[in-house]
């Protein structure tokens, strides 16, 4: 299984309202729009098909509009934000987060999350933040080699498609920045490895089923104990295990 190349236009359509109707407030689509269809367009047309959308339709645009550098959306934050009060919640402020990073809003997400318990006097710390890339593009981890804010990288066929971006975010390297993180690039082979120790878990918890991607942090955390996202209660922290 390799990178999809195209998005499908019904998704994209989905993701942002019908353009056949018009809905002021979620949920986007009710009906109207097949579920597959044979239309695509390329991945990179993506953009200017959102900005089009959102413009003809007057629907506010959740996802980045600027292909050059994933800007994020304010509100995305506040809402992965919340993922570092759950892992606080059930073990305190873990030695470090290995995150599975596309464009980074979740990794920065979480570490907003720990900084604002911090900033709260709830902790006196924040985990180091460890962005889990896959090795086909890594374009967080590209910036930060580099020095800069964000850049963009070729992207190879992966099956971890769902983090397989090839722009990055100033706050994820914000995030790992702040946090005296890195970055780590992981192999499909990693990632299956632990997509399929994960699932194992899972089922015995009575969990649900993760895809590729979402084990490329288990995959980095290299099956010490560590944490996680994609959480099992079978990955636990908090790691003391330098890397």
């Amino acid at each position: 299984m390799t990178s999809p190349p195209t998005a499908s236009l019904a998704t994209a359509q989905r993701s942002l309202g019908d353009p056949g109707r018009r809905y002021p407030l979620w949920p986007p689509l009710t009906g109207g729009c097949p579920a597959t269809s044979t239309e695509e367009v390329p991945v990179k047309a993506r953009w200017p098909l959102t900005r089009r959308i959102a413009d003809h339709f007057g629907l506010h645009p959740v996802s980045n509009l600027t292909p050059q550098a994933h800007t994020g959306h304010a509100f995305g934050a506040e809402g992965y934000k919340t993922v570092a009060y759950e892992l606080h919640a059930e073990l305190g402020v873990p030695a470090a987060v290995f995150v599975p990073t596309g464009y980074g809003e979740l990794l920065f997400g979480i570490h907003k999350g720990f900084a604002e318990l911090r900033r709260l006097g709830v902790t006196d710390r924040v985990p180091r933040l460890i962005a889990c890339e896959p090795a086909t593009g890594g374009p967080l981890t590209a910036a930060l080699r580099q020095g800069l804010p964000a850049t963009w990288v070729e992207v190879g066929p992966t099956e971890a498609y769902g983090i397989n971006c090839p722009v990055g975010g100033y706050r994820g390297v914000v995030a790992v920045r702040e946090s005296g993180g890195r970055s780590v690039l992981v192999t499909d082979e990693q990632a299956r490895a632990a997509q399929a120790e994960l699932g194992r878990r899972a089922r015995a918890a009575g969990g649900a089923r993760r895809e590729v991607g979402g084990g490329a942090g288990a995959a980095a955390g290299g099956g010490a104990p560590g944490v996680s996202t994609g959480l099992s209660r079978g990955v636990r922290g908090p790691s003391r295990r330098r890397r």
